[in-house]
């Protein structure tokens, strides 16, 4: 199979090992899915900007539309009869068209969070799930939709029955409804479930239904809305497709699950990290922050979810993350939230929102929490309930860090330094890099993310005037692939932001740094000799 991430393995420098904490994933997570003409599952992955192409005989994954490439942020496909493949774009609000010959033209971009999408004799249908989102029919030649429903509670993936009406489920009213698609009144099929995200057919016309937030796998009976357990698997699920009579079913993990008879089920593809974030360690484990999964890291590299999108009290699209207690982190959202994460207990506290893209965090020894503001180039610090800025006019600030004499520094990944944040001003105390991201201090030594340039570096912040620097790791996979350039991830309101990449560092108790590999999804820990 192919790799998500073609790079040379990383290595350390002497005196250094390297080993990956965590395997790396294969997929920037699963969404969409799709059998094609040609019996292949296809999978669309968001924050990838990617399609691949999954070949059930051989196992063979192939990527179809590649990160930094025409399509971005797929969020499902449909397969029109001559082959053509469209795909609705969530975060840019498109839906585009990828012939057989691989030339992408945009049908539509003014669809705010189109999502799901099927295709049926020779007609294309596109929802928006969002609150307040219009169910339509696309003309193939791009012109102006024809509203079949509006004002919908956040639809989703949706299909034609064989009774030749379009199933809909909708998310925020945990509902699936049918409606006659040359127009009439809707009819609710099905109610009380675990939150539906999407809805197809098996071979003998009942609904089968992936339940986000409980993780079923439902076959709800059209005719009378009787509800029958497929398989209980992680919540999470967005998609499902059949092949012959051969179920499948994605998770936002990346992983791919086959559903069998009586309960049993067969993993097709594994889960994994989709795009690992800011990390922190609490009372001895390590705790990574996945955008809409919050996991601890288990000595054997175990993933084992603490805390997601759907989870009671969840914050959100989790960035930044920094714990204040054995059970309790303070943390940075993509919706430009700061906020107290006890999961355990289920609750978060809000303290502070409406930010402009915050990436780092950290808390001094007084408790005040210092973040980064990426949208408006500011360090900002929260104490009392009140917001100061410490320094404006930053090149991209990302990483965040307290010293030992309790002065914050700042990753300006735009600039390629690191800067030390005091009354006086902004001095610089790194520079040289490409792109810094991830910061970390133990002791007297800095520790450095530069993404631009794969390495990671330690910084001895004591000695004067030479300050010495030495890269401990280098080839990491961080950031994207060699000779891709990513567009733009704008955000999925309400469920996120705008999204980018953040490759954190941390250390356990015994010293081991932990880096959090975003390019390839996994984790790596990297320890002294």
């Amino acid at each position: 199979m192919t790799a998500r991430y073609a790079a040379p393995d990383p290595s350390a420098a002497d005196g250094w090992q390297l080993r990956r904490l965590t395997a790396p994933s294969r997929l920037f997570g699963a969404n969409g899915l799709r059998t094609g003409p040609d019996g292949r599952v296809y999978v669309a992955q968001v924050t990838g900007s990617q399609i691949s192409a999954l070949d059930l005989a051989s196992g063979e994954l192939e990527t179809v539309s590649a990160r930094g490439g025409d399509i971005i942020a797929p969020d499902d496909v449909a397969f029109g009869d001559d082959g053509t493949l469209f795909a609705t774009e969530v975060m840019d609000g498109r839906v585009s068209a990828r012939d057989t010959a691989g030339r992408t033209r945009v049908l539509r971009d003014d669809l705010p969070c189109a999502n799901g999408i099927t295709v049926h004799r020779g007609r294309l249908f596109v929802g928006e799930c969002r609150d307040g989102g219009r169910l339509m029919e696309l003309p193939l030649d791009g012109g102006a939709p024809r509203i079949l429903l509006e004002n919908l509670p956040s639809p989703n993936a949706m299909e034609v029955g064989p009774d030749g009406l379009l199933y809909y489920p909708l998310m925020t009213a945990n509902e699936i409804w049918r409606v006659d698609p040359d127009g009439g009144e809707p009819q609710r099929v099905a109610a009380d479930l675990g939150v539906p995200d999407a809805v197809k057919f098996d071979p003998d016309g009942f609904i089968v239904s992936t339940q986000v937030a409980s993780g079923q796998v439902l076959r709800i009976d059209p005719r009378s809305g009787e509800k029958t357990g497929l398989a209980q698997l992680n919540p999470g699920l967005d998609n499902l497709t059949f092949v012959g009579d051969r179920l499948f079913a994605s998770n936002f993990t990346g992983e791919i699950t086959e559903i069998l008879a009586g309960g049993q089920t067969s993993t097709l593809l594994p889960g994994g990290l989709n795009w690992p974030l800011d990390l922190t360690v609490a009372d001895g484990r390590l705790y990574v922050a996945d955008g809409t999964y919050f996991y601890e890291v288990g000595p054997d590299g175990v993933l084992q979810t603490v805390g997601m999108l759907f989870s009671p009290g969840y914050p959100g699209f989790l960035r930044g993350v920094t714990a204040v207690g054995a059970a309790e982190f303070v943390v940075t959202t993509s919706g430009g939230q700061v906020a107290r994460y006890r999961p355990a207990d289920g609750e978060t506290d809000f303290l502070a929102t409406d930010f402009d893209q915050l990436y780092g965090v950290d808390v001094d020894g007084d408790g005040t929490i210092v973040f980064a503001e990426l949208g408006t180039g500011r360090l900002l610090a929260l104490r009392s309930g009140a917001v100061e800025t410490l320094a404006s006019g930053l090149r991209e600030p990302v990483g965040v860090a307290i010293d030992a004499d309790g002065a914050p520094l700042v990753a300006e990944s735009g600039a390629g330094r690191v800067v030390r944040v005091g009354p006086g001003g902004v001095d610089t105390v790194v520079d040289g890099l490409q792109r810094p991201q991830g910061l970390h201090v133990r002791g007297e030594r800095l520790y450095i993310v530069d993404a631009g340039a794969g390495e990671l570096v330690e910084f001895d912040l004591a000695t004067e005037p030479s300050r010495a620097r030495t890269t401990i790791a280098a080839g990491l996979p961080v950031g994207p692939p060699p000779g891709v350039e990513p567009k733009p991830l704008k955000g999925m309101p309400p469920f996120s932001g705008p999204q980018g990449p953040f490759a954190g560092v941390t250390s356990g108790p015994d010293g081991t740094l932990y880096v959090s590999a975003d390019g390839d999804g996994s984790v790596l820990a990297v320890a002294r000799i």
